[in-house]
């Protein structure tokens, strides 16, 4: 379990089925050494009883916003000041809803208002709720605010129905605040990130490419934040919004990521090539725009540099992912490639129509020497997490004297 020794963690619990979940949360968060003082709203009251959270936490809790008791002395202001964090788990989409438009018409909502400390979530609702374009945008608009998202997962649900929308359990929220607060399983690494396409100019007007939309590299880049790490992206073109990263370097061809990621590879303790980099380039780019005149137009090609090997071949080398887009044979071109550019991990994904490329959701079989695992079809972020905390268990396995 991480480290939350000295830790203030705020924990606003909404009115959801998942508030039952938010008991045990308590309990792991002070067995991790926080101080946990809770807010319910008073929805929230309707599935777990007050005197739940006051038991396990060992301070009152929070119902009201205008209590005569603690407002004489302002005391939401108060309490959103003694918070290191605050974290909303479950939270539903009624209040993510609130939280976007800025109400603050209970005690919840204008603590999170209040608060200068970072704010996560962690949401919790039925699938048709969670991929609802007002619940996504509201999303987008909280998440370009600043507010992290911790999950949700996918599986069956209390209505029984099955997909995304499942409250994270307890122990990975744990993990996940240990990691926004500076303790998580990858607290202290350098993480070095390719995303997206590359763009091979053919003339000033054409280029080639490829259907990778930097999605999948994009949540790694997130969800290695979130975990604790210091994250580079070097991001092909993509159409996505800046992530949350320590730096971002923006490239279209495939020797400008080249040299982008052999500039800063031996800084990395770990390089993931999430990338899609054009294979073959044209041998030249022509000056002007080629007319449409024959019938026929002849391209000549040349291969481009295998960035993947090069950062493995290096004599200080990071750990080194590798990803995998096959339409066949998954498995074994996964094994092949990572025997054959001497990798510490690959993770493969199938590709065709409505798979791997453009698509919200992935699945992945993952290989390293000695062992392999399959991470089941989940959307993208939740993937990402997943993965990142298998390459986080594979990296302290191979260097223990780092973690001593």
């Amino acid at each position: 379990m991480a480290s939350l020794a000295n830790k203030n963690i705020l924990l606003g619990v909404t009115g959801g089925i998942a508030a039952y979940k938010a008991a045990e949360l308590v309990r792991l968060l002070r067995g991790a050494g926080a101080s946990v003082r809770v807010v319910m709203t008073r929805a929230a009251t309707a599935f777990v009883a007050p005197l739940t959270f006051q038991a396990l936490s060992g301070q009152p809790v929070h119902l009201e916003l205008l209590d005569p008791a603690e407002e004489s002395a302002m005391g939401h202001i108060s309490l959103a000041r003694w918070a290191d964090l605050v974290l909303v788990a479950p939270a539903t989409a009624d209040f993510i809803a609130k939280l976007r438009a800025g109400l603050a018409d209970d005690l919840l909502g204008a603590l999170c208002l209040a608060a200068t400390a970072p704010l996560a979530l962690a949401p919790a609702m039925n699938q048709a709720m969670w991929n609802h374009a007002a619940t996504r945008e509201n999303l987008e608009v909280l998440e370009r605010r600043g507010v992290r998202l911790l999950g949700p997962a996918a599986g069956s649900q209390a209505c029984g129905e099955t997909g995304p929308g499942r409250m994270l359990e307890p122990a990975q929220i744990v993990e996940s605040v240990a990691g926004l607060l500076g303790d998580g399983p990858l607290a202290g690494l350098a993480i070095l990130i390719t995303a997206g396409p590359t763009r091979e100019a053919i003339d000033p007007v054409r280029y080639i490419s490829n259907r990778s939309s930097g999605k999948m590299g994009y949540a790694l880049a997130e969800a290695a934040s979130a975990l604790g790490a210091e994250v580079t992206l070097v991001s092909g073109p993509t159409a996505l919004p800046t992530p949350r990263v320590r730096e971002l370097v923006e490239v279209e061809s495939a020797d400008e990521m080249h040299r982008t990621v052999m500039a800063r590879a031996e800084l990395a303790d770990v390089y993931i090539g999430a990338a899609a980099v054009a294979d073959y380039v044209p041998n030249a780019s022509a000056a002007q725009k080629l007319k449409k005149s024959a019938d026929e137009m002849i391209l000549i090609m040349r291969k481009t540099p295998d960035i993947l090997a090069a950062v493995a071949a290096l004599e200080k080398r990071p750990f080194t992912v590798g990803f995998a887009a096959e339409t066949d044979h998954l498995e074994d071109y996964a094994r092949q490639k990572l025997a054959a550019k001497a990798l510490d991990l690959v993770a493969a994904n199938r590709v065709g129509p409505g798979l791997g490329f453009d698509a919200d959701d992935n699945a992945l079989f993952v290989c390293w020497k000695g062992g392999e695992t399959h991470l089941p079809l989940a959307p993208k972020p939740i993937l990402a997490e997943q993965l990142l905390r298998l390459i986080a268990e594979r990296y302290h396995a191979q260097n223990p004297a780092q973690d001593s």
